[in-house]
């Protein structure tokens, strides 16, 4: 007879019958067609995690084809940051990959730059939500009106309506606030709202010297680092810590830096959105000689405001690299909030982009019973998706003409982003591209493989336990074992 996968035969069948069939109890796996527990090959891996088999959901699949294993995979649970992966496909397929933010600088409707240089009325920025937009971008739009001719601003109206209100206290994750992977989403972010402090090495007086950028008067470094003789053996490891005095903020440096190892940043949020973009918008406004006679405030810009400066972000298809590849929490938020401004309308909202993308899956097929999709990004203790549902959803991505710009935007094995140190023998190194998740008590890892036969597997792989951070070795034995058929 044959059970899941197993012969059993014999007068050893008792024994045969006990790992396979304890497997599929504990997985909650039926026995039927297509519904499989884990396989034989795996389950030592699995025995070396000491996990229960009940904290793990699994899909396996060929790209296009059967289902090869699957263990759990309608159960709910938290993916991490491979909720990415939903957020990412729905906006590219929803959006296109040309897709571009466009963030303008406004001037009521006829409104002119007299000989002196003052524009009349205000400034309007029209924030777009575009969530990779630097700090030479807008000092680039800012020399875009000076060549316009136009040297004094009366007034700057932030015009941040695309969202609606969707600030977060960006403690509210970790009790780390001032760590930038916790940034709060904004149509007006700049460089994800994070100072730099730099530290330059001063060989002749044996210091480190902090500098900051942008440098603003609300924002100062305090501490010092001890200075180090000898060979740098690797990426200086140092304390800074923000912590609010008043009106300001102190960043707070100590540590131990090597001075062979050179120059070296870290980046900070010391203040919200809003702030950092006020103090960066007069600094750079001030270096290119322009003048600010009253301040900068939120409101709307009129309906036929004229546009006297743009800028256009890169294309989705190459934001949703460094979304996937290096998991980036911001900028995955704002692109829900995007889909959610362009599927549902303005005033934006994590609940309005997550119908959005209910609405995209269900179009494709895709089964998202059970899902919570709550900010897009992963980091959150209440998303769930179920692994079948992703399995799914990597499957239509596979099918679509969209497939190569989304696979791209995934980290490959042992090469890039964050897998570049995972996978790396021979047979491993460049045949997967993956997403990975962490969190605390929670694991995950989906993606696709290459066997070696040439076909394509998709693989998703659920734990949420608190000892999840055990199941990585299981889930390299998992690409390994892809990557052998």
């Amino acid at each position: 007879m044959r059970l899941a996968g197993w012969m059993v035969r014999g007068s050893g069948w008792l024994r045969r019958l006990g790992a396979g069939l304890a497997a599929c109890l504990l997985a909650g796996a039926s026995l039927g067609a297509g519904a499989q527990a884990l396989p034989p090959e795996l389950q030592k891996a699995w025995r070396a995690t000491k996990l229960p088999l009940s904290s793990l959901s699994l899909e396996i699949r060929e790209a296009g084809g059967p289902v090869i294993a699957r263990v759990q995979a309608d159960e709910p649970r938290n993916p991490a940051s491979v909720m990415k992966t939903v957020t990412t496909w729905t906006a590219l397929s929803a959006l296109g990959p040309d897709y571009v933010w466009r963030t303008r600088f406004l001037s009521d409707p006829g409104a002119r730059v007299d000989e002196q240089g003052t524009l009349q009325g205000p400034l309007y920025v029209q924030a777009a939500g575009d969530p990779w937009f630097r700090q030479e971008d807008l000092w680039n739009m800012l020399r875009e009106l000076r060549l316009r001719g136009v040297k004094n601003l009366s007034e700057v109206i932030v015009d941040r309506s695309r969202f609606g209100d969707v600030a977060i206290d960006p403690g509210d994750f970790d009790d780390s606030p001032d760590r930038p992977y916790n940034a709060s989403p904004d149509a007006m972010m700049v460089n994800f709202g994070a100072t730099r402090v730099v530290f330059l090495p001063d060989a002749k007086s044996r210091q480190w010297i902090p500098l900051l950028d942008p440098p603003t008067r609300d924002v100062r470094v305090e501490g010092r680092l001890e200075w180090l003789d000898g060979a740098c053996k690797g990426s200086p490891v140092v304390a800074a810590d923000v912590r609010p005095e008043g009106p300001q903020s102190v960043i707070r440096v100590s540590g131990k830096a090597v001075g062979e190892c050179g120059e070296f940043s870290v980046y900070r949020l010391a203040g919200n959105q809003g702030d950092h973009f006020e103090a960066l918008f007069r600094l750079l406004w001030r270096e290119l000689g322009g003048t600010l006679s009253r301040g900068i405030r939120d409101g709307r810009a009129p309906a036929r405001a004229a546009t006297l400066a743009w800028h256009d972000s890169p294309s989705l298809a190459d934001v949703i690299r460094q979304i996937n590849k290096y998991s980036n929490n911001v900028m995955a938020r704002m692109t829900l909030l995007t889909l959610g401004a362009e599927l549902n309308g303005p005033g934006a909202t994590p609940d309005s982009g997550g119908r959005a993308v209910r609405q995209i899956l269900k179009n494709q097929g895709v089964d998202t019973a059970g899902w919570v999709l709550d900010n897009g990004s992963g980091l959150s203790r209440q998303g769930r998706i179920t692994a079948r549902g992703l399995a799914q959803m990597l499957d239509a991505a596979w099918r679509s003409p969209l497939m190569p710009e989304f696979v791209s935007s995934l980290a490959i094995s042992g090469v890039d982003g964050t897998v570049r140190r995972r996978l790396r023998s021979e047979d491993t190194r460049g045949q997967a591209h993956l997403k990975t998740g962490t969190l605390r008590d929670s694991r995950a890892l989906a993606g696709y493989v290459r066997g070696a036969s040439g076909k394509r597997y998709i693989l998703v792989s659920l734990v949420n336990n608190p000892g999840a951070a055990a199941v990585r070795p299981f889930d390299d034995a998992l690409v390994e074992w892809l990557a052998a058929r």
